[in-house]
């Protein structure tokens, strides 16, 4: 991922070279090399696709020019879980080295977190929040188990140890739910069971100073706007052991008139994910070098 842009133009080479002073990692390799194996780890792809979506952000600019730029300035930023850094750095609320950095850290933390705890996700298709909370509530039997991602309707993620998880898997047709997928992730993120990430990622925040947003940046943890520079360090830890509400979010920006969205970095989660929430919603993924040629011609 990435390598188009780096094949194409010295902005995204000079993000990457900055990504890999900063981090020490072997970014262009792992992004477009692999192994998948390694690229999968979510030390090492956090800042993979942190860095991914920061040179997409530098390449729209070079391409589109000031102009058009200025054209297509976002009245909000908003990121699922991790992207919320891209949302908070596009609207310059911290720069790219101190963000790159942030980022590595909480990878770090929260690998070394779901290391050491033995934990899952599930997600469940066809579920509402009180049929989810209500399958939790019987599947945790004393363990660790919340509903951690609110993604679109009709798909939550639960998160916990992996004997509660498994539980999920049994119970989730009594309940309702049309499938229970595990996810192959490192671990129960957005749970207690980081939180020993989450403390030691708020002594590491406790360092940083953030900037007021130039845009308005929508937090995760409520789906509503960041009022100003000091709530972004606690929500940020907040997230790490809280629900990512990724649907409320999208309804917010709804209700305030938001008609037009742009997916900045590797993939099309987001777009599948706007899909369910609101269809009639006008969304371009800029996931390539390509989507972003085509944008600059429109």
């Amino acid at each position: 991922m990435g390598k188009d842009l780096c094949d194409a133009f010295a902005s995204a080479r000079n993000i990457f070279d900055r990504a890999e002073a900063a981090t020490g990692l072997e970014l262009r390799k792992l992004c477009f090399e692999g192994p998948e194996e390694q690229l999968a780890r979510t030390d090492i792809c956090q800042p993979a696709i942190f860095t991914v979506s920061a040179a997409t952000l530098a390449v729209m600019d070079e391409v589109l020019g000031p102009e058009e730029s200025a054209a297509i300035r976002p009245a909000f930023t908003a990121g699922l879980s991790l992207g919320e850094y891209s949302a908070l750095y596009a609207a310059d609320a911290i720069d790219f080295e101190p963000a790159i950095k942030l980022v590595a850290r909480r990878g770090q933390l929260m690998q070394q977190a779901a290391t050491d705890a033995e934990s899952s996700m599930v997600s469940l298709i066809g579920l509402d929040e009180p049929q989810a909370e209500a399958l939790v509530a019987e599947a945790a039997q004393g363990d660790i188990l919340t509903c951690a991602n609110f993604n679109c309707p009709g798909q939550i993620v639960v998160s916990g140890s992996l004997a509660a998880c498994e539980r999920v898997e049994k119970l989730a047709p009594q309940h309702g739910a049309r499938g229970a997928i595990r996810l192959n992730v490192a671990g129960a993120f957005h749970s207690q069971i980081m939180a020993p990430a989450a403390k030691d990622f708020a002594e590491t925040l406790a360092g940083q100073t953030f900037r007021p947003p130039a845009t308005a940046v929508v937090a995760n943890t409520d789906a509503q706007v960041y009022q100003d520079a000091e709530t972004i360090a606690p929500k940020l830890v907040a997230q790490l052991t809280g629900a990512i509400r990724w649907q409320q979010s999208m309804e917010m920006l709804e209700s305030q008139g938001v008609n037009r969205y742009y997916e900045i970095g590797p993939g099309r989660v987001l777009a599948g994910l706007m899909r369910r929430i609101n269809r009639r919603a006008d969304f371009v993924s800029l996931n390539s070098l390509q989507a972003v040629e085509e944008l600059a011609k429109q």
